[in-house]
């Protein structure tokens, strides 16, 4: 597996090692020991979740707060996505800035959100499956949203935004200086 740091630190694209002949090909998806050696810490992912989209679905910007804060580690089966970590981490010398990577069935990355992150993803071919790894079981009461057109992020989806279909919850969801956050410097995974 090749682990790339991006202008985030914290977030990393992951590139499996790919094994392929006439019959098809085979790929690790994830191994704990590299991966932890690494980021430089321990991840316990405990559920795994899969959506299903067409062509323009927004997902996001989702994320749950202490103490049931979650890591991502995602990843797209089928199709491609434009897929979005922001740093929500108050006092964090790149609040409010995100990475954007395509993730598609082509390209086999996979990207590692940690916690203090606000996650979302388009889907930019005509049908996605979505598939991700979470290191906390989902709490209702602590699962907040932000924006994806919130003009202080400026997320540049390259999509045309009147064929950007959201959920209610995403289209009220506050923006990011009305959001509750996470602190910068604050371990989160104790």
């Amino acid at each position: 597996m090749n682990f790339i740091r991006t202008e985030i630190l914290d977030v990393i694209i992951i590139e499996p090692k790919v094994f392929g002949d006439e019959r098809g090909y085979f790929m690790e998806t994830f191994r704990k020991d590299l991966f932890e050696e690494f980021i430089g810490y321990s991840v316990d992912f405990c559920q795994d979740n899969e959506s299903k989209s067409k062509r323009g679905v927004l997902r996001g910007l989702h994320y749950q707060l202490p103490p049931h804060a979650q890591s991502k580690l995602v990843r797209v089966i089928e199709g491609s996505v434009i897929d979005v970590a922001v740093d929500i981490r108050r006092g964090s010398p790149t609040f409010g800035k995100y990475v954007a990577v395509e993730l598609s069935q082509e390209n086999k990355r996979q990207l590692f959100i940690p916690r203090g992150f606000a996650h979302g993803f388009l889907t930019i071919s005509d049908e996605v499956i979505f598939t991700y790894k979470v290191d906390n079981y989902y709490a209702p009461e602590c699962d907040r949203a932000i924006r994806f057109d919130d003009p202080q992020i400026d997320i540049d989806w390259n999509f045309p935004t009147s064929e950007i279909v959201v959920s209610d919850k995403d289209k009220n969801a506050p923006v990011l200086k009305d959001a509750d956050l996470f602190e910068y410097g604050v371990n989160y995974y104790t």
